[in-house]
């Protein structure tokens, strides 16, 4: 199983808008530009939200079915480990294998000197096609990259392997995810990252390494938008270098988590895809969610008071809701408005103030990243939720499948 150049992942926490998301990746079609469309979810969103991997399967095989879609599409069992997998297995042809806690435990010593010994052929100054300046390779450097980085790729390898043994080779579309670490990568490390895989034999077609700047939870990113775009493409030369070298797959390219929104990024992305004729996979989740909610406000009424409830609940339970993705929000909690303030704007400011529009003076990046988190809330009302989103499905499948493809998928692709 191969994917393809460009993909695009599409999380949705209630299982509601896959026809949409669908509908956004078809308009990219339709404009010359083939994504392969992957639906993904985590273990950590379905015990919150009371789903199973197989709705997910459900609601992808039902949008291909309803829509006549004749693409490529994917089911991603995403962030997974050994602890978690057999949930995934049965409904998932996408594995994003995450070993980023592992990061920084050390491998058996001989395991250590084996693949030191191995890659220092590669010592010395180490010149890497469309990178400014050759690689500083030592074995010391080496060493280092193989202390903080060996013992993930084999706890990788042995999610990989359990998964082959059960699906088949050659079933499934295998990621390695290593961005959820304070750190960024340096581009040597990254080669000796991809070289353990292939020593490993994990056949990873994308790879999720930590990018510097922050990529918080619906927001646009945070930091150096010129050095991101430096590692980027850096990182897009590396990767092409070592599937020349050590054998990994021929499409093997960078996926970039928490994807959405990051707007600043998407010229630097496009500009380095375009000049290095690269592919890109980029994973998104939470924004859908708030589009659900933006088109509530919206629809005023019943379905407006129901968004105001979910922020107040939100906002009560900040430390609750917040904790578990404290790595990736920054939130002035002194900022956020109070639930009665929240209570007494119109329907239509509420939308605003949720919608990631950043030339809106009512945008508020806090309200958005408090209920980007706040999804848990919404589950807890059950049928109440999926209900208003039954009642109002076609204005806010509008919003979804204008935020995927006008904000995300044009500048990205088109």
């Amino acid at each position: 199983m191969k994917l393809e150049k460009y993909s695009f992942g599409t999380g949705d926490r209630f299982g509601n808008q896959g026809n949409p998301q669908l509908q956004a990746i078809r308009k990219a079609k339709e404009q010359g530009v083939d994504i392969a469309i992957v639906w993904n979810k985590s273990h950590r969103e379905h015990l919150i939200v009371g789903t199973s991997q197989v709705d997910v399967r459900r609601e992808a095989d039902s949008a291909v079915k309803n829509s006549g879609w004749s693409g490529s599409y994917y089911v991603d069992a995403d962030h997974i480990g050994l602890s978690n997998v057999d949930n995934f297995l049965d409904h998932s042809d996408f594995f994003t294998l995450d070993v980023a806690e592992y990061i920084g435990e050390k491998a058996d010593e001989k395991d250590l000197d084996c693949f030191v010994d191995t890659c220092s052929i590669f010592s010395g100054r180490l010149h890497i096609e469309g990178i400014e300046e050759p690689l500083n390779i030592t074995r010391e450097k080496i060493r280092e990259s193989g202390e903080k980085y060996l013992f993930a790729v084999q706890k990788a390898a042995e999610i990989y392997n359990y998964i082959e043994s059960v699906k088949g080779k050659d079933t499934f579309i295998t990621e390695v995810s290593m961005d959820e670490t304070e750190e960024p990568q340096t581009p040597e490390e990254l080669l000796f990252i991809l070289a353990a895989l292939a020593n490993q034999k994990i056949p990873a077609q994308t790879i999720a390494p930590k990018f510097t700047g922050r990529f918080n939870k619906g927001v646009d990113y945070q930091g150096d938008v010129d050095q991101f775009n430096r590692e980027f493409s850096d990182d897009i030369c590396v990767i092409r270098h070592a599937v020349s070298i050590f054998g990994l797959p021929s499409n093997l390219k960078l996926s970039v988590h928490s994807g959405s929104d990051k707007f600043s990024i998407y010229p630097g992305i496009r500009k380095a895809i375009e000049l290095h004729d690269a592919g890109v996979h980029v994973k998104t989740a939470g924004t859908t969610w708030l589009e659900e909610l933006i088109g509530l406000a919206e629809s005023g009424g019943s379905s407006a008071n129901l968004v105001k409830d979910i922020y107040s609940s939100s906002f009560t339970r900040f430390d609750e809701l917040c904790g578990p993705y404290s790595s990736v929000i920054d939130i002035d909690r002194n900022l956020l408005p109070s639930p009665e303030e929240f209570s007494r704007w119109d329907d239509h400011k509420i939308a605003r103030s949720i919608r990631h529009d950043m030339s809106c003076s009512d945008y508020d990046k806090n309200i958005r990243q408090l209920l980007h988190v706040g999804y848990k809330v919404a589950a807890e009302y059950g049928k109440t939720y999926l209900q208003a989103l039954e009642t109002h499905r076609d204005v806010i499948g509008r919003h979804v499948c204008s935020n995927l493809f006008e904000k995300h998928i044009t500048p990205l692709f088109l």
